[in-house]
């Protein structure tokens, strides 16, 4: 019996990934807002076929991290009535580490994922920054570069941060970092 808690918002579409693989003892509940409520017919087909309990939550926006906050009083209140259960929150928010670290002090066990897959954020990271770190032969700048790649979800927004991390005159540094790391850059938007 697992209960999972989607950041639609955050990991949109692909944190669905694994709903199929869900059993009748699951529950997803999906926190959406006007910023993030569209889903494909292929998602939709899938979220029908799934043997999960879905529940959709729909979250009032207009100030920063509305949803977050929506989100982690929802998850105090459901661990209220049941501090036994498997509690997973499927975001790339690393914000939701402190509450993550909160509970655990209480007693409760809450697993940050990318996916419903149970894909686990800190092991996608840490093969990510290995990967970079091979690319740049550099272990030192290959967290920075990591965190850069994880939070821009553009090509161009991971060059501009590589630029602004990596001053120069001729933005040399940058640029050959940004050209080594192409490989892993196939899945961003932008050329």
């Amino acid at each position: 019996m697992s209960y999972y808690l989607v950041d639609y918002e955050n990991v949109k579409k692909d944190g669905l990934n694994g709903i199929n693989e869900l059993s009748a003892d699951d529950t997803v509940c999906i926190f959406y807002s006007e910023n993030a409520d569209t889903i494909t017919f292929d998602l939709h087909r899938r979220i029908n076929e799934s043997r999960a309990d879905i529940i959709f939550q729909e979250v009032s926006v207009g100030t920063k991290n509305a949803l977050d906050f929506q989100l982690a009083t929802y998850l105090g209140y459901i661990i209220a009535g049941d501090k036994e259960q498997e509690y997973f929150l499927v975001t790339k928010d690393n914000g939701f580490n402190i509450l993550c670290s909160y509970w655990s002090r209480q007693g409760v066990t809450i697993t940050m994922v990318m996916d419903l897959s149970g894909r686990n954020i800190k092991k996608e990271q840490a093969l990510l920054e290995e990967e970079v770190a091979k690319l740049l032969d550099d272990a030192d700048i290959a967290s920075t570069v990591t965190k850069c790649i994880l939070q821009y979800k553009t090509k161009q927004g991971i060059n501009n941060a590589l630029m602004k991390q990596y001053p120069s005159k001729d933005n040399k540094q940058a640029s050959e970092i940004y050209n080594a790391i192409k490989p892993l850059l196939v899945n961003k938007k932008g050329r």
